[in-house]
């Protein structure tokens, strides 16, 4: 059963955990009545699409979107990155540092993507939540990408909006230096939710955008076009769970098209929108860390 853009989400309200809902409009269906614990339970799914679609049919209480905060949509997953997916993330690494070039040149083409460790879910920054930038770096951007959301089998059931914080400038001294431009406290933002139900095909037709404002200003704004990542969803899930298991499913994340001018770097106070035209809008306000 497709039923396009049905949106899974994570949200809490005063005095009560964390629930599982189905955004409908300005309401969320609440999924605690039909027994629905978890995101994961339901990615589990042998077809989550049905499966969400069934409850979204059925009559359960519904809360106000404004009585209600939106959590990040990962509760048990680990989170990884795919990188250089895009010709212009390529050509932004290779113009980080001439020491990198050559590598960066390289894994663009290569039959083995970039695949790295971003973060482990209680680590995951949620809608509304701050974003950081290092205080040891000086060249901080976002990276607006489309997240797979993958079950334990490593199929794609679904899909949601994540942002890969980078310090361009420590990535950009060394390529071992990595890890710690990519994985710090606050690095990683995923929201507001999980669309299930649609097919690559059309996730393919969706446009990524993102806006940067500071004090009220707009200081960088970018799009670009989902069709526009070089490798195949299923091939990048593939890379991913080979010799590795996730018995929760994991998030992957496939890549940035759009990055801001090498003489843009982010700034505390900074809110940054990342909007996917399928999914929604993910925001966060940057602080440092």
């Amino acid at each position: 059963m497709k039923i396009p853009g049905i949106r899974l989400c994570r949200f809490q309200t005063d005095g009560h955990p964390p629930r599982v809902g189905l955004l409908r409009g300005d309401s969320i269906l609440d999924l605690a009545g039909a027994g629905v614990g978890s995101v994961t339970e339901l990615i589990g799914s042998p077809d989550v699409a049905s499966r969400v679609a069934e409850l979204s049919g059925r009559s359960l209480p519904q809360v106000p979107i404004a009585d209600a905060r939106l959590l990040s949509p990962v509760d048990r997953q680990e989170v990884w990155a795919a990188g250089v997916t895009y010709l212009r993330s390529k050509s932004a690494r290779m113009e980080e540092s001439d020491f990198s070039a050559r590598a960066y040149n390289h894994v663009y083409d290569a039959p083995r993507p970039e695949i790295f460790f971003k973060s482990m879910p209680e680590k995951v920054v949620g809608p509304g939540d701050a974003v950081g930038i290092r205080e040891d770096a000086r060249w901080n951007v976002p990276e607006p990408e489309l997240a797979l959301v993958l079950d334990s089998r490593g199929e794609v059931a679904g899909y949601t909006i994540g942002n890969d914080m980078s310090s361009r400038d420590i990535e950009g001294e060394n390529l071992l230096y990595l890890p710690q431009a990519k994985i710090y406290e606050r690095s990683c933002a995923i929201g507001p939710c999980v669309v299930v139900g649609v097919s690559e095909d059309e996730a393919r037709t969706w446009k990524v955008n993102i806006r940067i404002h500071r004090e009220g200003n707009e200081v960088f704004a970018g799009e670009t076009d989902i069709s526009r990542i070089r490798r195949g969803f299923r091939e990048l899930a593939e890379w991913l769970f080979r010799s590795q298991r996730f018995p929760q499913g994991a998030i992957l994340l496939t890549g940035t098209g759009v990055v801001p001018p090498n003489e843009f770097t982010l700034e505390a106070g900074d809110v940054v929108a990342i909007n996917i035209s399928g999914i929604g809008t993910l925001e966060n306000p940057v602080i440092r860390v």
